[in-house]
This record gives structure tokens, sequence and C-alpha cells, in this order.
């Protein structure tokens, strides 16, 4: 039995801008209070009033406000793109090389599916894709 990862050759991905990842089914953007602070910074408001305007909270944790078709508060539908890129969580930066979406071969294949660019664009080694997550494989 292999220590590596199913997916130890590495996996292709390249952000195509489309927004898919931003809009459309509900869910959660999880944000810290480092990551409330600089999105705040970014749109140059105080963290308190960032965190009371664009967050919710959600047992103890706190995550972006959806509006009420599913699209992330901070996706211009204008332009298709984030106000905060640059600036964007964590959990934005490492879309797709989600723990939920490398559990196997076939749910990366699902990612695929969702997301025009998972499976396209560059060779990301695993190297990359487990930096991004904080995993250590042995």
């Amino acid at each position: 039995m292999s220590d590596k990862p199913w997916y130890h050759e590495g996996l292709r991905f390249k952000c195509t801008g489309c927004g898919a990842c931003c809009t459309g089914d509900p869910g959660y953007v999880w944000v810290n209070k480092a990551e409330i602070e600089l999105l705040a910074k970014t749109v140059d408001m105080s963290a308190a009033d960032f965190k009371k305007t664009f967050t919710r909270k959600v047992g103890i944790r706190r995550s972006l406000i959806e509006l009420a078709n599913g699209d992330c508060v901070l996706f211009d539908r204008i332009t298709r793109h984030c106000k905060v890129y640059k600036a964007r969580p964590r959990q934005c930066r490492t879309w797709p090389f989600w723990r939920s979406n490398l559990r196997s071969l076939k749910t990366w294949e699902e990612t695929c599916r969702e997301c025009s660019g998972a499976g396209r664009g560059p060779l990301v080694s695993a190297d990359q894709i487990e930096a991004q997550q904080g995993i250590t494989t042995v």
C-alpha cells in the first residue's frame, strides 16, 4: 500500500474567472478574525462594521453572508469577479483543492464537472496542493 495520495502526480487547475464557486448553491465561507480584519481594510471599513455588514454567526464561527440567490455578498454580478479577490479568505484561496474534493478520483471528477478550471490548465503538484491545505503526508 502506498503512502502517496491518489493525486500524487498532481492535478490540473486554472481559474477561469467564471464565478461559479462564488454563486449558486447555499453554503458557508468561513472567516476568522484575521481574515475579517484584512477584508475590512480592503473595503475601507472597521473590522466591527465589516463583521456586522458582511458576516453572520453560525454556531461559534462566522461566515460571509449570502444573498437570497446563494451568491456571496462580495461577488460583483456585473463584473463577475470577487470585490476583494486579493484579500479573499483561505477557503476561497484553496478552491478547488479542498479535502472534500480530494477524497477520491470520483470526487475530483465531480468537481471538474462543476468547475470549468478544475482538470484544466497547468499541473499543480501534490506538494503545492498539500501546502495549501496544511496537509502533511508520510
